[in-house]
């Protein structure tokens, strides 16, 4: 080992963005990417799109090639790392053995939230986060099946529509009064629900689960009414918990996420962190956010490795997110936190196309555009830049 060691833990898209960035930044001595999965460094947006449909292979999810990592001198290591020893620079792993670090990268991601009802532990039963995941749900997702997914977010819905285009009967229970609450407003919730619903989903809102039964293997779901839904699987989506216990045991400065600086520098000066798992102070909103986007850890990754190899860069890029839903393609600008109005460019209730700006203060500060892409690319440059917006210009397409 050489006397200037860079490791990360964890090898998502966060990870693998660090290790290369690192050599594109200029460093040149040792770069070990640990992670706990196998197989290579996959894209995992697809998961729940095209890989649980059918239309990607494993093979086409690779972040990278093996021969990419030889070549770049990244040296890919499957473990679990157990502990951080901060004062001796030196990692635990899993097998008993330590691994001496100069830098480190913390991208250790997010973890599905658990469902706390009685009958989550019956076969049957699945959480969608791993290729793995995946595979399994596909071998007992049989067409004609019934599925009931718990979660009306983005990966229940994404889930739903692709396994309702494998021939299932899908069920989505959402316990708020419409789905996408959390992120969306009321006209792109109702848009989404229609959507759905056309393609056959029942969508459920303001419902609950109570508990899922079954004789060894799920049979069906029981709802706080008392109705009983019939199940030969279950999918829970009810979002994620970043995976922080890691840096919190090593002592690092930690609050829903491993918080870093603009530079992704932890409490710590030898550690970077970057993903899911970590959490930077926006001035663009006011307030420290962590961001579940594959656009986000990119970037925070980048700007971790140049901090690592003293080019210091700054977090600055608009958060964008997406999603893939049947033949409806989401693509989100910024964040809509406080919007205080909204302005729809096409009909939500009648088109498969149309824009919704949110404003706060006279202000674009995000939208969602539903198979829009110019208007996505043109919010996001409004957004960044502060321009001044006319509403009559962003709703000029919208007719009664």
């Amino acid at each position: 080992m050489t006397s200037a060691t860079a490791v990360v833990i964890g090898a998502s898209h966060a990870g693998v963005q660090v290790a290369v960035s690192l050599r594109q930044e200029g460093w040149t001595e040792d770069v070990i990417l640990i992670g706990d999965e196998s197989a290579l460094p996959y894209h995992r947006p697809p998961l729940s799109k095209a890989y649980l449909s059918g239309k990607s292979s494993f093979e086409e999810l690779a972040l990278r090639s093996a021969e990419f990592y030889a070549k770049q001198r990244i040296d890919l290591l499957d473990s679990t790392v157990t502990s951080v020893d901060r004062d001796g620079r030196r990692l635990v792993l899993a097998t008993g053995e330590t691994l001496a670090y100069n830098k480190l990268a913390v991208c250790t991601g997010a973890r599905p939230r658990q469902l706390a009802i009685p009958g989550t532990g019956l076969a049957g039963v699945f959480y969608l986060r791993t290729a793995v995941d995946v595979e399994l749900i596909r071998k007992a997702a049989i067409a004609g099946g019934r599925v009931v997914i718990v979660g009306g977010g983005y990966i229940g819905l994404e889930t739903a529509a692709s396994l309702r285009q494998l021939g299932l009967d899908v069920t989505v229970i959402e316990a708020a009064e419409r789905v996408l609450e959390r992120v969306t407003a009321p006209e792109v919730s109702d848009f989404f629900t229609r959507m759905h619903r056309r393609e056959g989903v029942d969508v459920r809102t303001g419902a609950s689960v109570e508990a899922i039964v079954g004789d060894g293997h799920v049979r069906e779901v029981v709802m706080s009414d008392g109705e009983s839904l019939l199940a030969d699987l279950v999918i829970v989506g009810i979002g994620v918990e970043p995976n922080v216990e890691l840096a919190a045991d090593a002592g690092l400065y930690v609050d829903d996420g491993v918080v870093i600086d603009d530079h992704a520098q932890t409490s710590d000066p030898d550690i970077v962190a970057a993903g899911d798992c970590a959490t930077h102070e926006m001035g663009r909103y006011g307030r420290r956010i962590r961001l579940e986007s594959v656009p986000s850890a990119g970037e925070q990754a980048k700007v971790a490795a140049a901090t690592i190899a003293g080019k210091p860069k700054t977090i600055t890029a608009l958060p964008w997110f997406w999603s893939h839903q049947f033949d409806l393609k989401l693509q989100i600008a910024g964040l809509n936190t406080g919007y205080d109005e909204v302005v729809l460019n096409g009909n939500p209730t009648r088109d498969e196309d149309f824009t919704c700006y949110y404003l706060r203060s006279d202000e674009l500060i995000a939208a969602d555009c539903i198979n829009r892409p110019r208007d996505f690319m043109f919010s996001k440059q409004v957004i960044t830049q502060k321009r001044s917006v006319d509403r009559a210009e962003l709703a000029a397409t919208v007719t009664a």
